[in-house]
């Protein structure tokens, strides 16, 4: 096995009980009403332990800034701090939005993450704003956000060098090197060859696809925000896929809506708590997760109610036995190589219940 195999295994991993291919986690820290964000980093704490003892393999939070229901704005921070409460499971960015931040800083982030947790760090990277235009220009400094986007194949090629260390001679940047850097691991056979985190490119329509697959990279697509381009990016994503120093075959990965609960009516109960959080969103009202209670007493106009029907079906929720299920069926339409799951809900006990249901409804291992 070389050097190149270890990354690739590292991205692979190795599906566990009867799930037929492996299971992970996205985060995005959510906040519900009468809770703080330091009750959801509990929570978010308290679910990599879950997860990470019920054998799922990566756990990844996303960026997101200027919303009040998601406390998942500096993803490096919090990934330090999960490293620090977990041992074995994959931590990374779904994802670092590329275009707010300057490369070095990101490579220097990550470099840092991998020098505490070496060899379980995952760098996710997206180039959309992760919130609303007047936000983004206050992160980048600029109204000019398209720039952003259309150069982010050029910022990506940027990271990788300092992620290498490995600028060219004659180049600007070649005596500046992003520290924590590579870190010196020993391969099998005994060659030393340098280690960081691999890269993943993260879309939702076919740009990002196309994108991982000339360069060769995994790719994750967020079918639980754009279920409709689901088949259509990772049908492009595959025709496009160069083999490369990272992987071999193309390896895809889906983010799914998945909530389970001990009866079918408090799943539903749940999940329309969520999605009047996301009418809100969608109409610049964000604000924190409301209660189940609050959801079914709301009056939904026909607009937001059709919004919500569409929105639910792009999930999958109810017993644990029909979240395997469906989730079963989603793998098989998709040939997703790895299924990450996210359970939005108003209470942080209500997620931590629905991943437990999940791992007994596939037979994960209990620690």
């Amino acid at each position: 096995m070389t050097a190149d195999d270890e990354t690739g295994d590292e991205i692979r991993g190795t599906a566990r009980g009867s799930a037929p291919v492996p299971l992970s986690v996205l985060d995005l820290v959510t906040v519900g009403a009468g809770r703080t964000a330091s009750d959801a980093l509990r929570t978010s704490v308290a679910l990599a332990r879950l997860t990470e003892a019920r054998g799922f393999h990566r756990y990844w939070v996303a960026e997101h800034h200027s919303m009040p229901g998601v406390a998942s704005s500096s993803p490096a921070v919090i990934l330090a701090h999960l490293a620090a409460h977990t041992d074995r499971i994959r931590l990374g960015s779904g994802g670092v939005m590329l275009p707010n931040h300057a490369p070095l800083v990101i490579a220097e982030q990550f470099g840092t993450l991998e020098a505490m947790a070496p060899g379980r760090i995952d760098l996710g990277l997206g180039r959309a704003p992760g919130t609303d235009g007047a936000t983004a220009a206050a992160l980048r400094r600029t109204d000019r956000l398209n720039e952003g986007a259309d150069d982010f194949p050029e910022q990506l090629a940027e990271l990788t060098r300092f992620l290498d260390d490995d600028f060219p001679d004659g180049h600007p940047y070649r005596r500046i090197h992003a520290v924590p850097g590579p870190v010196q691991g020993t391969a099998p056979g005994g060659v030393q060859s340098p280690h960081r985190p691999p890269i993943w490119l993260l879309g939702s329509s076919g740009f990002s696809a196309r994108l991982a697959g000339m360069l060769g990279l995994p790719f994750a697509f967020a079918h639980h925000f754009s279920a409709r381009n689901t088949i259509p990016a990772l049908d492009l994503y595959r025709e496009s896929f160069r083999p490369s120093t990272v992987l071999d075959r193309p390896y895809a990965l889906i983010g799914v809506a998945a909530l389970a609960a001990d009866e079918e009516k408090e799943a539903r109960r749940q999940v329309l708590a969520a999605a009047l959080n996301m009418v809100r969103l969608r109409t610049g009202r964000p604000g924190l997760v409301p209660t189940p209670e609050e959801a079914e007493a709301y009056r939904f106009s026909p607009m937001e109610r059709e919004f919500v029907d569409s929105w639910n079906a792009n999930g999958v929720h109810g017993t644990p036995d029909e979240v395997r299920a469906g989730l079963d069926d989603l793998q098989k339409r998709t040939g997703a190589d790895e299924l990450m799951l996210t359970a939005n809900a108003h209470s942080g006990q209500a997620r931590l219940r629905s991943y437990e249901l999940i791992a007994d409804a596939y037979g994960l291992p209990r620690g």
